[in-house]
C-alpha cells in the first residue's frame, strides 16, 4: 500500500511542488516555497473540480427532494418495504444516484492525505540530506534542488507552529489560527441550505405529531449548529499546533472550497447575512 501511494500520489505530488517552486525561482518571487505550495494546493482543486462539482450537484439534488421524502415517510409510516419503494422511485424520477455524493469524496481523500503528508515533509528540512532525499524523487534532473530552500513566507518559517512563535511574534500569530477557523466556518454555513428551503421541509413535516417535531427539529438544529462551530474551531486549533505551511495549504483549499461551493449552489446559508449587509 506504501509502495502504491509513493508511486501514484506522493512522488506525482512532490514533483509537481518542484517544478512550481522551480518556476517561482526563476521568475525571481520571494518566498517561492510558499507560493509554490499555494500553486499546488490550486493545481490539486482544478483536479478535483469534477469530482467536487459532482458531489455538490447531487447534495443539491438530495436537498430539494427531502420535502418529497418527508412525506412518503409520514404517509407510508411503519411500512418500511413501501417506504423505501417509494424513496427509490423519487431518486429514479429526479435522476438521483444516492452513492454519488459519498463517491467522490471516498476518491478525494487518499489525494488530500498524500497532499498533507508531502507538505508535512518539505516545509520542515533544513539539511543537504534532506535535499538529496527530495532530489531521489524528481523524475528530471531539471527538477532538482540545488541547496536547501528558504522555508520562510513572509517572515515566518512554514515548518513552524503557531503556538511555538507566540513568545516571538506575539498574539499577532493567532490570526493563522483565527483566519482558518473562519475560512472553514463561512465554508461550513454555505454548504447549509438556505433558510427559504429549509421553511418548504419544515413546511412538508407539519403533520407529524408534536412530540415528533418538536424532538426531531430539535435534534436537527442542534446537530447542524454545533457541526457549524465545532468543526472550524477544531480546525482552527489544529492549525495553532501544526506547522504554518499546513495551514496555508489548508486555507487556499477552503478559500477555493468557497469560490467552487458559491459557483455551484450558490450563498446557501450565507444569503440571509448577505442580503441583511
Amino acid at each position: 500500500m506504501g509502495d502504491f501511494f509513493n508511486t501514484f500520489l506522493n512522488n506525482p505530488i512532490i514533483n509537481i511542488l518542484l517544478a512550481l517552486y522551480h518556476i517561482f525561482s526563476f521568475m525571481h518571487i520571494p518566498y517561492s516555497l510558499g507560493f509554490a505550495i499555494i500553486g499546488l494546493t490550486i493545481v490539486i482543486r482544478f483536479i478535483l473540480y469534477p469530482l467536487t462539482k459532482s458531489q455538490l450537484e447531487a447534495s443539491a439534488k438530495m436537498q430539494k427532494v427531502v420535502p418529497h421524502l418527508s412525506k412518503i415517510k409520514e404517509k407510508y409510516k411503519g411500512d418500511n418495504t413501501r417506504i423505501q419503494q417509494e424513496t427509490m422511485r423519487i431518486y429514479k424520477e429526479q435522476g438521483i444516484n444516492p452513492a454519488a455524493g459519498c463517491l467522490p469524496v471516498l476518491i478525494q481523500m487518499p489525494l488530500i492525505w498524500s497532499l498533507y503528508y508531502v507538505l508535512q515533509r518539505v516545509v520542515g528540512f533544513k539539511t543537504n540530506l534532506d535535499v538529496s532525499g527530495i532530489n531521489k524523487l524528481a523524475y528530471f534532473d531539471f527538477l532538482k534542488l540545488h541547496h536547501v530552500w528558504n522555508t520562510t513566507f513572509f517572515g515566518l518559517s512554514l515548518g513552524a507552529m503557531p503556538s511555538k512563535l507566540m513568545s516571538s511574534v506575539g498574539p499577532l500569530i493567532l490570526l493563522v489560527p483565527i483566519l482558518t477557523g473562519v475560512f472553514q466556518f463561512l465554508l461550513s454555513k454555505m454548504m447549509i441550505p438556505a433558510k427559504t428551503e429549509v421553511a418548504i421541509l419544515e413546511k412538508d413535516i407539519e403533520k407529524k405529531t408534536e412530540i415528533d417535531k418538536k424532538d426531531a427539529g430539535d435534534f436537527a438544529s442542534a446537530f447542524q449548529t454545533q457541526s457549524m462551530f465545532i468543526f472550524p474551531i477544531m480546525i482552527g486549533f489544529f492549525s495553532f499546533s501544526f506547522p504554518i505551511g499546513l495551514s496555508l495549504y489548508w486555507n487556499t483549499f477552503t478559500i477555493f472550497g468557497i469560490i467552487q461551493q458559491y459557483k455551484v449552489m450558490g450563498w446557501g446559508g450565507l444569503s440571509e447575512w448577505i442580503k441583511k449587509k
